[in-house]
């Protein structure tokens, strides 16, 4: 797991193999009281969901969740 700190109005981007072309641009847009907001840019075709909504999502379809499995459905 990559850790990272961020301040307010900064971003981390995560890119293809290349190297050159983003995927996701996550952009912390403010924090107050413990909780912390966080923006999320990608491509149309880049799904982007909160983990329990991934989950559900994988058992729907009967597929193991880990990260970078596509989801195909019957």
């Amino acid at each position: 797991m990559l850790v990272l700190t961020r301040k307010c109005q900064e971003a981390v981007v995560v890119g293809a193999a290349g190297g050159l072309e983003t995927l996701l641009k996550v952009t912390v847009l403010g924090i107050d009281k413990g909780k912390v907001r966080l923006g999320f840019e990608a491509k149309d075709d880049v799904p982007v969901h909160r983990l329990e909504v991934w989950e559900r999502i994988c058992a729907l379809a009967r597929i193991d969740p880990s990260p970078g499995t596509e989801l195909i459905f019957p």
